[in-house]
């Protein structure tokens, strides 16, 4: 069967363009995880930027990422990539820390409007929070690009300091590989205890 390609049409952001307006986009990976930082991306394209081969970090293979993680380096007019630490998180609430990180993006980078993917956000600018925006917005899809490349390579650091967890393979997500871990060698200073499984291990340190 053959696959059929997916892309972005990038309606929204045709219609600000058309107003000579830069757009800025805005995505995170992480926020799932026990462990690890939450990684927050926005990215400016030139007015009228194309790329079919950008998409939804989630469904590109890991090559395909690393590959559009350099191209959009290379053709964004503005990019800010922000990990947000565990501290942080626990500090915040995911939900918040994620809402804080895009808020200082927005803060950061030049634009007219800004499009995130479902995040609600506190600023001046015109927004919208756009279901699956990064698969729908050229600038949300390089985000979610960037911000997963980031974090997915932090992780593994991490697994070479901490390899009994498997952060290589799980990325600190709750496999059944990390759980285990957790369950025999206890939390690292990574992980974030205001989450279930990690909170009644507080005193379990590695």
């Amino acid at each position: 069967m053959k696959r059929i390609a997916k892309f972005c049409p990038n309606l929204l952001e045709q219609e600000h363009w058309a107003l000579n307006q830069l757009v800025l986009g805005i995505d995170e990976a992480g926020r799932g995880p026990l462990a690890g930082p939450l990684s927050v991306a926005g990215v400016v394209f030139p007015i009228g930027y194309a790329n079919p081969l950008i998409y939804d970090s989630k469904a590109l293979s890991e090559t395909k990422r690393n590959q559009l993680y350099d191209t959009i380096m290379e053709d964004a007019l503005y990019f800010e990539i922000l990990e947000i630490c565990e501290q942080d998180i626990d500090r915040y609430d995911i939900y918040h820390a994620d809402m804080r990180a895009m808020e200082q993006i927005v803060k950061d980078l030049p634009c007219d409007f800004v499009i995130t993917d479902a995040m609600p956000i506190h600023t001046e600018i015109p927004f919208e929070a756009v279901i699956k925006g990064d698969q729908k917005d050229i600038s949300v899809a390089a985000g979610s690009i960037l911000a997963k490349v980031t974090r997915d390579r932090i992780m593994l650091e991490y697994d070479r300091i901490y390899p009994q967890y498997g952060f290589a393979h799980n990325k600190g997500y709750p496999t059944r590989e990390h759980l285990a871990a957790i369950e025999q060698y206890g939390i690292t200073p990574i992980h974030r205890r205001s989450f279930g499984p990690v909170a009644h291990h507080q005193e379990t340190l590695f």
